[in-house]
């Protein structure tokens, strides 16, 4: 933080816009931007607090309106309470760290016997990953999908949403592809979800970019997981299908200006997907592959949009997330995103290191998967992990 202010200052920036990773989500960091008179290109720093804290943020959407996942009231302080609430509620249960994020900080359990032996584990992980070690605990919702709506709310009080991200397609609860539109959500399920995204947006007084995310169960109920308060990495699908540039309006945004959309003019066009190529090795338990990339030839065309920093002879660092680019496909229908996808991958040539491509592939051509039939256990049932 104190060399990029440092660096800030001494160029005259007027502004920061802090990506998707790293400190987008550190309150910190834009409270120190604010002190000095530049602009944090993403919401206030106190909001950031309020959503960033997991069991704040249930608080926090249980009072605007918004369902919850049965759990804990606020963070858990002692193995007895998180005993006696998971008595109550019914196991499984889920122990999650307040300040998480990325997967980091979660443990399932299904009987106290599990409870009592990671309640301990995830305290530390929490504190390790994040600085604290506070907790709290929810009901497993059983065969879920993971959807998210993405909103933009400008500093005058008006908020849209640009429909949802369907990210149910993960490992350890991080994500490996997305996309949009999602096949359990129906017309008038999007309606539903989408005013009450807005409605608890305009209720905490949120401005620039974030994300609400969900777990949907079977019946098409949902309940609010957690508030992603800045950019993430799966945003250019909702970019694909509604032709909105989330930077540019985040900029925008931060300008002052008000928003140019209105939520009846924001159109959803075709279906678009993601997926993220990962320096590591599938066939080794997923091991993380650094090293020098020796070969690099990525694909192109009509249709495919590739986000990456990654060059012949660039070296992939031990450090940091193992995600080295991500390939984004848009196209009239869900049917002809995946074998465009398949396309673009299989053309995609990473020597010198392992990466996930032909895993992504195996995913591709998964009949649950093309069938639509499938949750967050979706890889670890099907590719027994």
């Amino acid at each position: 933080m104190k060399n990029i202010i440092e660096i800030a200052c001494i160029t005259d920036v007027c502004g920061i816009h802090p990506g998707f990773g790293f400190l987008s989500e550190n309150s910190r960091f834009a409270k120190i931007c604010e002190e000095i008179d530049i602009k944090f290109i993403g919401p206030n720093y106190k909001i950031m607090e309020l959503m960033g804290n997991k069991s704040n943020a249930r608080e926090t959407m249980k009072k605007a309106g918004i369902p919850i996942i049965p759990g804990s009231e606020g963070t858990i302080e002692t193995y007895k309470e998180a005993k006696i609430c998971a008595n109550e509620i019914g196991y499984p249960v889920m122990l999650k760290a307040s300040s998480g994020g990325g997967g980091k900080g979660i443990r399932i359990c299904n009987n106290e016997e599990e409870l009592k032996s990671f309640y301990d584990i995830v305290k530390s992980e929490s504190k390790a990953a994040f600085g604290d070690d506070s907790i709290y605990l929810e009901k497993v919702i059983q065969n879920p999908r993971h959807i998210e709506f993405q909103i933009l709310a400008d500093e005058q009080g008006n908020v849209i949403h640009l429909g949802e991200r369907d990210c149910s397609v993960q490992r350890r609860n991080q994500k490996v592809l997305e996309e949009t539109p999602s096949t359990i959500i129906t017309e008038s399920l999007r309606k539903e979800m989408g005013k009450a995204v807005v409605n608890a947006v305009k209720a905490i007084g949120y401005t620039n970019a974030g994300t609400i995310e969900f777990l949907v169960d079977k019946h098409g109920k949902y309940y609010f997981m957690e508030m992603n308060t800045r950019l993430q990495v799966e945003h250019p699908i909702t970019e694909e299908i509604t032709g909105i540039d989330i930077v540019k309006e985040q900029i925008k945004i931060a300008s002052g200006e008000n928003l140019k959309y209105k939520q009846s003019k924001v159109n959803f066009s075709g279906h678009s997907m993601e997926c993220r190529i990962n320096a590591e090795d599938p066939t080794n338990k997923f091991m993380p592959s650094p090293g020098e990339i020796t070969k690099l030839i990525l694909p192109g065309g009509k249709g495919i949009r590739i986000e990456s920093s990654i060059y012949q002879n660039y070296i992939v660092p031990t450090t940091y997330d193992p995600m080295i680019a991500k390939i984004i496909v848009h196209t009239s229908d869900r049917k002809s995103s995946i074998e465009k996808m398949k396309q673009a991958i299989s053309e995609i040539v990473i020597e010198g290191i392992h990466t996930n491509k032909d895993f992504l592939i195996q995913i591709l051509e998964n009949k649950n998967f093309c069938d639509g039939e499938f949750d967050t256990s979706f890889i670890e049932k099907e590719f027994k992990m």
